[in-house]
């Protein structure tokens, strides 16, 4: 059990990272190897983000403290928090990556590990989202690929043109 000093110090750590971010979401980190907890900090510090374990009742009077209404109560586990500097859609494909690629157990069904993701909070927008919003959101491709996508969707009609063009002009010639 830890002490009030712990507490205390758990949530100085956790008002610290929370005064840096722009999103907050919620995982379910049970059954998850600490060695895969690692690798998941570990690639989250490339898109700015931390992973605090912290107890639901602290994270609660965090939540409160900034005016927040999240119902922690909800969740009948024990919750991860990762604190983001960037917006939801930056840290959303990244966790639904982890999670998506964690082994399967066996006779458990494909989507087990998807189901830790069990909500957010957008900070900028100052709206709660659920699991299956972070898991539509995580699954768009990046936004420079959608850009990529909508350029050749906007280029191949005036490609088509002018592909059609140089052939009626090879039949005149």
């Amino acid at each position: 059990m830890k002490s009030k000093a712990q507490k205390q110090e758990e949530l100085n750590e956790a008002r610290r990272l929370f005064e840096k971010s722009k999103a907050l979401v919620f995982t379910d980190f049970t059954k998850i190897t600490a060695e895969d907890v690692r690798r998941f900090r570990r690639d989250l510090n490339h898109v700015d983000a931390d992973f605090l374990v912290i107890k639901k009742r602290l994270l609660g009077i965090l939540l409160k403290e900034q005016g927040i209404d999240v119902d922690l109560g909800k969740f009948k586990i024990s919750v991860g928090t990762i604190f983001s500097r960037g917006d939801i859609e930056k840290i959303a494909g990244p966790a639904f990556a982890f999670f998506s690629k964690l082994e399967v157990p066996e006779g458990g069904a494909k989507d087990v590990w998807i189901k830790h993701l069990l909500g957010g909070y957008d900070l900028i927008k100052k709206e709660p989202l659920d699991g299956m919003q972070l898991v539509y959101i995580g699954k768009l491709p990046p936004r420079e690929v959608v850009l990529a996508q909508l350029l050749g969707i906007l280029a191949a009609p005036i490609r088509s043109f002018l592909y059609v063009l140089d052939q009626k002009s090879k039949q005149t010639s």
